[in-house]
């Protein structure tokens, strides 16, 4: 895939069209090469160490970041999927199946966004219809029946909210998969891997372990549509997204997730091999946290933390 750049990577952007160059040219340039290579690592540090919401927001957006299919891929063995939710049909914006992460048998679901215009057509830019979140149900159902943890991968920019979804019962299928997870008898890890958008991301969230990577956003909507509701004037999302404090560091402080997952210099869409690899690290650790507890105690926890969101503040 072509490197693409955001508007404040102008500058390394002009580097790396240098190394291009270099490789490009015959003759010695092993010396400018390492360089310009040393400088590139430097420039995108010091972009990456000085981030705004803002501009975390285009990095969990990024198309090139990884997705709910590159994480089954490269972090999930002996996957089968599942499909349907046993009342209308299959949603493609909401995957899942049964597989396993280094060794542990899991249940996995999570928002597909697509990497094209033919994927993103096809998995509805990660927007899951009623349909999606009654198959989250049925995953839910199914690994509390074989007592099996489940993983969620979110990523999403909110529930797709056409006329179809609210005729099929959007608000109440994403009510009773919130409600499922909340009383789900075995482990559940969440990861937000890029947007978590409003009810659409909370439906597969409400997890023993909310997790972010670190240049991920989530909120209850987004900056661009805060911003043409306080101030109907849709340019100011950069304020927005600075007074919503949508970011992993404000969440994490706030107490409404519980670990940032550290992404490799330059974002997870940069080295995602990398990222994804991280990501597995952490869920395999609180996989191994929450194997002793009982039932009764992961509810208890569970239903507690989001109860006690916001209260600290007070």
């Amino acid at each position: 895939m072509a490197r693409t750049y955001l508007d404040f990577e102008r500058s390394l952007a002009e580097i790396d069209a240098k190394i291009d160059d270099l490789l490009a040219s015959e003759g010695e340039a092993a010396k400018g090469l390492a360089e310009l290579r040393a400088k590139a690592d430097a420039e995108l540090s010091k972009l990456y160490t000085k981030l705004g919401p803002w501009e975390k927001t285009r990095i969990a957006r990024h198309e090139a970041r990884p997705h709910y299919t590159d994480y089954v891929r490269d972090l999930v063995t002996d996957y089968t999927p599942l499909s349907g939710d046993r009342k209308f049909g299959d949603d493609n914006a909401l995957l899942g199946g049964l597989g396993k992460i280094r060794g542990r048998s899991v249940v996995v679901m999570g928002h597909e966004k697509g990497t094209d215009t033919e994927s993103r057509l096809k998995h509805n830019f990660g927007m899951a219809n009623p349909e999606g979140y009654r198959k989250a149900v049925r995953l839910m159902d199914l690994a509390e029946r074989f007592s099996i943890p489940v993983v969620s991968f979110v990523d999403t920019a909110g529930a797709y909210p056409g006329r179809g979804a609210e005729e099929r019962g959007q608000a109440e299928a994403i009510a009773r998969s919130i409600d499922r997870g909340l009383s789900l008898k075995v482990p559940f890890i969440s990861v937000i891997t890029g947007e978590g958008g409003s009810g659409g991301a909370v439906a597969i969230a409400t997890a023993d372990r909310v997790m972010m990577l670190e240049h991920s956003i989530y909120s209850v909507i987004s900056p661009e549509g805060c911003a043409s509701i306080l101030w109907r004037d849709g340019t100011k999302a950069q304020d927005a997204a600075k007074a919503m404090k949508i970011t992993a560091q404000d969440l994490k402080r706030l107490k409404i997730i519980d670990t940032i997952i550290k992404e490799p210099i330059g974002g997870a869409h940069r080295t995602p091999e990398r990222a994804i690899k991280k990501v597995g690290t952490a869920i395999v650790k609180a996989l191994d946290e929450l194997s002793e507890k009982s039932a009764v105690d992961l509810i208890k926890d569970r239903r507690g933390k989001f109860l006690n969101i916001g209260r600290s503040l007070q």
